[in-house]
């Protein structure tokens, strides 16, 4: 059964799926979705454009699919996609794309803690987590089992691989490789052994990607020495091969941001 609290104010034309629930105070305007199961606490707010899916909780204060902060913006017809459950918590915003038919898409099973900013545009994959206070610029590219450390800021047209941390606190302008901690000012330390484990990489796996790490990061060579001398003394796991192309990509882009025009 869908609960609307009486102190909510739902418009008309917004679908609620069965078991929704509404909280005091909260506002969701025209042409919103809103899958079964999805709670909003007190004070949230989701605008026209959103898609939500099923399962999903927004704590109090949340503004879901609000206008992108792009000067003359006017272009009302953009959406933001979310997923299922994934947990949004206190006065997180999150904003729809900024172009004609393009969507700002968050995927499924994420935890963005209590102030996150995602601008427009950007692309959240599956099973992330983002601590407190961190903020996203335009066009940024999260993939799968990503963990974000709080009171960081990220560049817009960052793209971050999968299975990356990065740690609190840092400044993120350059694309950040996959399976590797990355901090501070886009220094990268080491692979990021615990995601690696949870993630079910073995032992071997680990090993490939840590002398990978070793070459590519720790190393005086220039990225095609190092790229090449990893093709040659390393196991060429999946894995390292799709660290090596997202590098690849990365140097092939502008400012260190393989996915920027």
């Amino acid at each position: 059964m869908t609960q609307v609290h009486p102190l909510a104010q739902v418009d008309p034309s917004a679908e609620l799926a069965e078991g929704v629930v509404v909280g005091p105070f909260s506002y969701v305007e025209a042409g919103v979705r809103i899958g079964k199961g999805t709670r909003l606490d007190s004070h949230v707010t989701v605008k026209t454009g959103s898609i939500v899916g099923e399962d999903n909780f927004f704590g109090q204060g949340a503004i879901i699919g609000g206008d992108p902060q792009v000067r003359g913006f006017t272009n009302p017809n953009t959406q933001l996609i979310i997923g299922d459950r994934n947990v949004i918590r206190e006065y997180v915003t999150i904003h729809r794309a900024a172009k004609d038919g393009a969507a700002t898409v968050i995927g499924n099973d994420n935890v963005l803690m209590a102030y996150v900013h995602i601008a427009h545009d950007c692309r959240l994959g599956n099973f992330i987590t983002i601590a407190n206070n961190v903020g996203f610029a335009g066009h940024c590219t999260v993939e799968d089992y990503v963990n974000m450390g709080g009171m960081s800021g990220v560049h817009q047209w960052v793209h971050i691989g999968k299975v990356a941390m990065i740690g609190g606190m840092s400044r993120i302008v350059r694309d950040a490789p996959p399976f590797m901690i990355t901090q501070g000012h886009d220094q990268v330390h080491d692979i990021n052994a615990v995601g690696l484990r949870r993630y079910g990489i073995t032992s071997e796996g680990r090993m490939a990607l840590h002398k990978s790490c070793k070459i590519l990061y720790k190393s005086d060579l220039a990225l095609s020495n190092a790229l090449e001398t990893v093709r040659r003394e390393v196991a060429l796991t999946d894995d390292v091969q799709y660290l090596l192309a997202f590098e690849e990509r990365r140097y092939s882009g502008k400012n260190g941001r393989g996915d920027q025009p």
